[in-house]
């Protein structure tokens, strides 16, 4: 590597479609710069962060699945993400040459639904991982109503719920979901290489949203049937590019060129 890289880490890592749009703003701003998809498993998490301390080139990392709460434990924590949202998708060199970390998932969530007045509505929320913590600090600041959380580990979603001072119910996966005004998939079921994702989605009102953050394949099981009934709903690109975004200007100081959205989705999906 002889110019200024990033990438993001993950395992599996595959299916991550980030190094095509961080690649796609690169190209287009000109910027001399590399981004690409390094696979780490749990175990060489700490090696990974030793190694890319060393390497003056090195401009940080978006982390996905397993890592957004281990890699909170290896890096310096300047922003307080781990008292408020609790896990980290983005590792960032910065000036003095530390490594912090920082969340741009809540952001990129949160960006889709901005024009939403959710303030005291029902929601349910599906997994209660690195990503549900993101979305949650999200939907604890828009003041929404109960939160029904569904996941296998039932006392896991409970203490989140606590955790953000949300009210609301903490239901084994699989259980029948409560009337809502926004379901959200924050699990990896549905992705590929993974159960799928059965909801019965009967109970929701005709005016309810579905919004499933995974994003390979882009038509899971459950927006499917989302609209199905017609329903609207958000895809994981919508989220995936937002958060990309917000993570883009930290790690190469330029804004990208969100007026070319459109193009870049068609390259996702081609």
């Amino acid at each position: 590597m002889t110019k200024p890289y990033a990438e993001v880490i993950g395992d599996p890592i595959a299916q991550s479609k980030s190094p095509l749009i961080h690649g796609f703003w690169i190209e287009e701003l000109g910027i001399d710069a590399e981004y690409r998809a390094h696979r780490v498993v749990p175990e060489d998490l700490p090696a990974y962060f030793t190694s890319r301390r060393a390497d003056p080139l090195w401009r940080g990392c978006n982390i996905t699945l397993p890592h957004k709460q281990a890699a909170l434990e290896l890096i310096e924590d300047r922003g307080g993400v781990r008292d408020t949202i609790g896990a980290i998708n983005l590792a960032l060199r910065v000036e003095d040459g530390a490594v912090i970390g920082t969340n741009t998932d809540a952001g990129g969530f949160y960006a889709p639904i901005s024009g939403l007045d959710l303030t005291g509505k029902p929601v349910v929320v599906i997994g209660a991982g690195g990503a549900a913590r993101a979305v949650l600090f999200a939907l604890a600041r828009l003041g929404v109503g109960p939160v029904t959380i569904l996941n296998r580990n039932v006392l896991k979603a409970a203490a989140l719920l606590s955790s953000f001072g949300l009210k609301g119910n903490a239901l084994p996966l699989g259980s029948a979901i409560p009337p809502a005004a926004l379901l959200v998939n924050t699990s990896a079921l549905g992705m590929v290489g993974q159960p799928s994702l059965e909801v019965d989605l009967t109970p929701l009102p005709d005016d309810s949203l579905v919004y499933d953050i995974v994003y390979a394949p882009l038509e899971t099981s459950l927006l499917a049937a989302a609209r199905d009934r017609d329903l609207d709903t958000v895809d994981g690109l919508d989220m995936l590019i937002g958060q990309a975004a917000l993570a883009f200007e930290l790690l190469f100081g330029a804004e990208p060129p969100r007026d070319r959205d459109d193009e870049l989705r068609d390259l996702l999906t081609s």
